[in-house]
Parts: C-alpha cells; sequence; structure tokens
C-alpha cells in the first residue's frame, strides 16, 4: 500500500472517535462537524479494508479489528507526537497528557496519597489514572501501565517496582470472637474473604511460605470480592480473615485497626512492574512518572515490611 497522507489524518480522526466515544465528541475535541468525523472514518476503513467500529445512534465502540489497529497505532502516533516535541527543543519538558493504568490497590494505597507531590512538581501535566488489574489489552490508549504479577509481555519495556510480602490479617474485634488460628491449616475453620483472580475468575489460592517450606490451604469463605480495598474494609468490619498484599497496610496496622496473623508464615514476595512501549527515547513524562512510583514504591515496600 503506497504512503497516502489522507490515512495520517484519518489515524488521528480514529483515535480521537475512540478515546471520545463518539463522533459528536471528537468533532468537538477536532473542531470538525459530526459529519466531517464520520467520512473521515469512512474513507479510513475503505482505505485499510476493515470496519473498525461498530455504531448506535449514542456511541461507538471498537470492533475486534478496530482494537488491533488501536493497539498498533497509537504507538505510532505517540512516537510522531515525541518527534515533533523533540524537534521544538522540547524534549525534556514534562508536559501534555499522560495515561496510566494502574492496579487498584497500588493506586489506591500507595499513588493517590502522594499525587498531589507529582502534580505540583509537572504543573504542565496532565493525568489520567485508570484503575484495573485485567492485564488483558492493559496498553490500550495508555503510557504506562502498572501490574502486581510476573511480567509477561515480552514487546513491552518493563521495570520492575518493588517486592512486597502477602501478609494475613484480621480485625481484632473477629479474633475476639473467633479466636486467632495458629497454623495455616486452622484457617479451614474460619471464614475468610476471598478475592477473585481476574485472569481465571475464580479466587486465589491461598499459599503461606516459611523458609522453604510452602503450604496451600483449601480455605473457604461466603464472600468474594475483585477489589481489595473493599476486601480490606470487610476485614475492618470483622467480616473475616483477609488475605492481602503488604503494601499500603502500615497505617492500619500501626493502629491496631487490623492485626497480622500466621506472622512467620510470610515469606511469599509478590512483584510490582511497570509497562511502557518499547521505544529509544520515551517520553519524558513517562520517565518522570515511571521515576516517581519508583521512588514512593521504594518508601512504602521499605515501610510496610513485616518485622
Amino acid at each position: 500500500m503506497p504512503f497516502d497522507a489522507r490515512l495520517l489524518t484519518g489515524v488521528g480522526v480514529f483515535a480521537a472517535v475512540a478515546e471520545a466515544g463518539n463522533f459528536a465528541k471528537a468533532a468537538k475535541i477536532l473542531g470538525l462537524t459530526p459529519s466531517g468525523v464520520s467520512r473521515s472514518i469512512a474513507r479510513l476503513e475503505t482505505r485499510i479494508g476493515v470496519r473498525l467500529f461498530d455504531r448506535n445512534s449514542r456511541v461507538v465502540t471498537l470492533t475486534e479489528e478496530g482494537r488491533r489497529f488501536h493497539a498498533r497505532a497509537m504507538p505510532l502516533l505517540a512516537g510522531l507526537e515525541e518527534a515533533a516535541v523533540d524537534a521544538s527543543g522540547a524534549s525534556m519538558v514534562v508536559s501534555g497528557r499522560l495515561r496510566v493504568s494502574i492496579d487498584p490497590w497500588f493506586a489506591r494505597m500507595v499513588v493517590a496519597p502522594r499525587l498531589p507531590e507529582f502534580m505540583a512538581r509537572y504543573p504542565k501535566l496532565f493525568v489520567e489514572l485508570t484503575s484495573t488489574n485485567y492485564r488483558e489489552d492493559m496498553m490500550l490508549g495508555v503510557d504506562v501501565a502498572v501490574r502486581f504479577g510476573s511480567p509477561d509481555v515480552a514487546s513491552l519495556i518493563v521495570r520492575k517496582l518493588l517486592e512486597t510480602p502477602v501478609i494475613t490479617c484480621a480485625s481484632p474485634g473477629y479474633i475476639k470472637r473467633c479466636g486467632e488460628p495458629q497454623t495455616p491449616h486452622d484457617l479451614i475453620h474460619h471464614e475468610v474473604l476471598l478475592f477473585r483472580d481476574p485472569q481465571t475468575g475464580r479466587p486465589f489460592q491461598w499459599q503461606f511460605q516459611r523458609g522453604a517450606e510452602i503450604v496451600e490451604v483449601e480455605v473457604a469463605g461466603r464472600v468474594m470480592m475483585d477489589d481489595p480495598t473493599v476486601a480490606l474494609e470487610a476485614c475492618l468490619a470483622g467480616q473475616g480473615v483477609f488475605q492481602s498484599l503488604a503494601v499500603g497496610l502500615a497505617p492500619w496496622l500501626s493502629r491496631g485497626d487490623i492485626v497480622q496473623i500466621l506472622p512467620s508464615w510470610c515469606e511469599e514476595k509478590f512483584p510490582l512492574y511497570a509497562y511502557h512501549p518499547s521505544r529509544a527515547l520515551p517520553p519524558a513524562k513517562v520517565t518522570a512518572f515511571l521515576n516517581f512510583i519508583q521512588a514512593i514504591a521504594g518508601a512504602e515496600d521499605r515501610r510496610d515490611a513485616p518485622t
């Protein structure tokens, strides 16, 4: 396919529609009419030979082919923007819009309390945070993704932020009412708060590690959640035993709102990684954010390490 400058224009309109969710909003962003946006998308679809959007009277959604095209095209558009910034002599200015897809626990417990510090440091930067722990298409439309668990995306640049212990805890009220487990296997007699694995839809297994010894326990509970901050609140209310990442829990542990149980069985570590597209020179905004979360993650990791 020979290069056609109109293709580049169409991709820019496509990106605006994918972000805005409908033609009218995209038209307002681009300074065009909705009919002009619609014609541009139609020309692009004709040019590449696939339907990119499913349309109705109110919203448009990406087709499967559109999602794949979006995932491939957005890094190229970002690279063009980066080239323009570099050519203007402002490659070191942290500015523009930074889109981040971030694990909800890390966002709530670590990033949000320190976000004013980051925003004050870079007054020309706008940040969009989307909290999710799903990995499928995690880089779709974003500059940086942050996820717990082992890295499995070979096409991306990966930076390890921390390793945090997995600890087991309960509220003082629950322990008073139900007793404190003395061994991992005691938990089969306790009510636990289950957490859904976003990859499988099933509850995470409860695993305990002490030295080289690893024990898996078939726990049972009547409540399963997919938001760890909600599970923490239920634990604080005395609903059951909660197994959690240690990072971010220091305030509740230090106040005695929750109590760590089975402290000798918490040697399992869970890593946190940041991802961004593979580029020789990542934008200054990406580098600034990566350095910021690396610093605050390290501080939290040291503070929250069980003693």
